[in-house]
């Protein structure tokens, strides 16, 4: 889908996170207020869960919308001052997945880089960032084709979009949505402004442009408009978007201990300030009591606030056709976030899938047989080297290509009977690769779908092992989770 423009796309920012954690801390502050509960934009449909794991897990969304939670229009003096331009998006750029127990004693709040390639559903492999706008966009496309309004088109396909990213987070974590938060630009400046500026801290001094990050280094006290040059800096740090995202951790932080702090919660104008950007720019599942669950945590302190982010196999990673990615391997996603909750990692249902695997070539003429064939790794140039092999061999090819389907966990031959002569001649080609049955495709076809763990014949040098990274020779660069941040420090935590 179309990116924005650079200033645009660098405003996403972990903001949900906040307004729920200062919908959490203070909501039992906040019981007196009516009007918030009344005045809260909810949506429903979502297929969330339904806490059945001892624990509440809440998806926080930032999105970079113009328009307030209820759909109203921002100001042109409210664009103009987050640079954000009169485009229509509906990226989600920010994506944190909080874990609360129900006895309300802590929080977690996992972050998933924005260029995390995964599988969405009904997209296939994508960015994350992807699956809320790409099927926003087609879903609306058809039900104005089918005669919908564009209203009712609207409102169905940013639900259809909001489901999408709920799924695609739950494949990848392993952890079922149980409540849904997105929060717009606008939320940003209002929940910063509203508790006076939040402190951060700096290695090192910073000018870059794009974000409009200029800023000394040592301590300081951000408002609105600085506070999201400081949340938006991506270019010239280390890490890019990593970093990216410690700054987001670290503001945010820094801004739940400014909610905690006496000076807040006792503050009538304060809470009410609070109480007004949440209901302009936050948006909630509407199975969700955010008061009464606020109640629950109302003795939930800084110092169990944590925040962490998923394990990365390479954040400089690139697709067949040169998009940047950041490359991430699901189960071993699923096995961090599963020791992070402390349970047990889930299990993907492709990898319970039953197959057979063929030993020995069958009688049959190669040339009858055309083979698609579809890169589900993050190894470039593997589809089109796997399928010159099979040329090489007398199958004819059909599609070649980045796999847009669903994504597999391991190389797979797929056919419409597992039987397949064709089937098991392009296993037993191919080293030995599992044979699966699907039912779309029709008799004859033949599909292979590859992924990172393809150790068979290639008929080309092109595709690189190096996990598909900038220009051949480039080797991946791993990122391991590093130390979690919490909110009980005294002072902001320093970072790039």
């Amino acid at each position: 889908m179309p990116r924005p423009t650079a200033p645009v796309s660098r405003t996403q920012i972990a903001i949900a996170i906040a307004a729920v954690l200062v919908l959490v801390v203070t909501g039992f502050a906040w019981r007196s207020i009516d009007s918030l509960r009344s005045n809260l934009a909810t949506v429903g449909g979502l297929g969330l869960g339904g806490v059945k794991d001892g624990a509440v897990d809440i998806l926080l969304v930032g999105t970079d919308s113009r328009t307030d939670a209820h759909g109203n229009p921002l100001s042109q003096s409210e664009l103009d001052a987050l640079h954000a331009g009169n485009e229509v998006a509906s990226n989600t750029d920010t994506i944190v997945l909080v874990r609360v127990p129900t006895d309300g004693s802590s929080a977690t709040a996992i972050s998933i880089p924005r260029d995390a390639y995964v599988d969405v559903p009904g997209i296939g492999m994508s960015k994350i960032n992807a699956a809320y706008g790409a099927t926003k966009e087609t879903e609306r496309q058809k039900l104005v084709e089918d005669g919908e309004s564009d209203t009712k088109a609207d409102k169905e396909a940013t639900r259809a979009g909001r489901e999408a990213l709920i799924k695609s987070v739950a494949k990848l974590t392993g952890i079922t949505v149980d409540h849904y938060a997105e929060v717009g630009l606008l939320g940003f400046v209002l929940l910063t402004d509203a508790v006076g500026g939040v402190d951060v801290c700096l290695n090192a001094p910073v000018d870059e442009p794009l974000s409009g990050a200029k800023f000394p280094a040592g301590e300081q006290t951000l408002t609105g408009a600085n506070a999201l040059s400081f949340v938006r800096q991506r270019h010239n740090l280390p890490r890019g978007d990593l970093d990216r995202i410690v700054r987001q951790q670290v503001f945010m932080a820094s801004l739940v201990r400014q909610v905690l702090s006496a000076k807040t919660l006792t503050s009538p104008g304060k809470l009410n300030q609070l109480s007004s950007a949440v209901q302009r720019s936050v948006v909630l599942d509407s199975d969700w009591d955010i008061i009464e669950f606020a109640t629950q945590l109302q003795d939930l302190a800084g110092g169990k606030v944590q925040f962490e982010t998923i394990p990365v196999v390479d954040i400089n990673g690139m697709t067949d056709y040169g998009e940047s990615i950041v490359q991430v391997d699901p189960k071993a996603v699923r096995k961090y976030v599963a020791g992070l909750v402390g349970a047990e990692p889930a299990e993907d249902d492709s990898e319970t899938t039953t197959s057979t695997t063929p030993t020995e070539m069958p009688d049959i003429d190669t040339s009858t047989v055309a083979v698609d064939v579809a890169n589900d790794s993050n190894i470039s140039g593997l589809a089109s080297s796997v399928g010159t092999a099979l040329e090489n061999k007398g199958f004819g090819l059909g599609d070649v290509g980045n796999n847009t389907g669903e994504s597999v966990t391991r190389s797979t031959v797929f056919a419409n009977d597992s039987d397949s002569k064709g089937a098991q001649a392009v296993s037993v080609t191919l080293g030995g690769l599992p044979i699966e049955t699907d039912s779309s495709l029709k008799s004859g076809e033949v599909r292979v779908v590859l992924a990172g763990d393809y150790k068979g014949p290639s008929g080309s040098s092109t595709a690189s092992a190096s996990g598909g990274v900038g220009s051949a020779g480039t080797s991946p660069t791993p990122v391991e989770p590093g130390p979690p941040i919490d909110a009980g420090t005294k002072g902001p935590h320093c970072v790039n």
